[in-house]
């Protein structure tokens, strides 16, 4: 047979690929890839959160046994913590800003009934503009207090 009489023909290229419809591993990556971004913040904010909660507690202890400080200071440092857990915890717009009876009502939300606005916990507000300093009782139960609402930090969810 010679090779003109042979029936063959030319090589045939398959056809492109075409973009649409994507393989199965391209649909997994679209939706793996917004979940484990998701994860990853949910995660981010749950750990950074119960970090400043146990660093509270440690400070809180720390205010509690510290001989050297008058009811003054512990005062102070009593408010600059349960203002930075706050803000830690929650978004900073949503406390940051707030003084006086909203502060106070704001803190009210984490614990039952109002001992910030109606109880012990006012010192954290009025105690700065009085002309006395509070008595050591009145800072074991704002301590205890404060105690109670890290301890309901840690039971809210967000």
């Amino acid at each position: 047979m010679e090779s003109n009489q042979l029936p063959l023909r030319d090589i045939h290229l398959p056809e492109a690929i075409d973009w649409w419809p994507p393989a199965l591993g391209w649909w997994l990556l679209a939706i793996l890839i917004p979940l484990s971004i998701a994860l990853m913040v949910w995660l981010y904010k749950r750990i950074t959160r119960q970090t400043a909660i146990k660093a509270a507690r440690k400070l809180l202890l720390q205010i509690k046994q510290d001989q050297q400080c008058d009811n003054s200071q512990k005062l102070k440092d009593l408010s600059a913590l349960i203002r930075r857990v706050a803000i830690s915890a929650t978004t900073r717009n949503k406390c940051a800003g707030l003084t006086g009876q909203q502060w106070l009502e704001f803190l009210d939300q984490s614990v039952k009934g109002a001992p910030f606005t109606l109880g012990i916990g006012q010192l954290l507000a009025n105690a700065p503009y009085q002309k006395s300093p509070p008595n050591e009782q009145d800072i074991n139960q704002l301590t205890r207090l404060c105690e109670d609402w890290l301890n309901a930090q840690t039971k809210r969810k967000k």
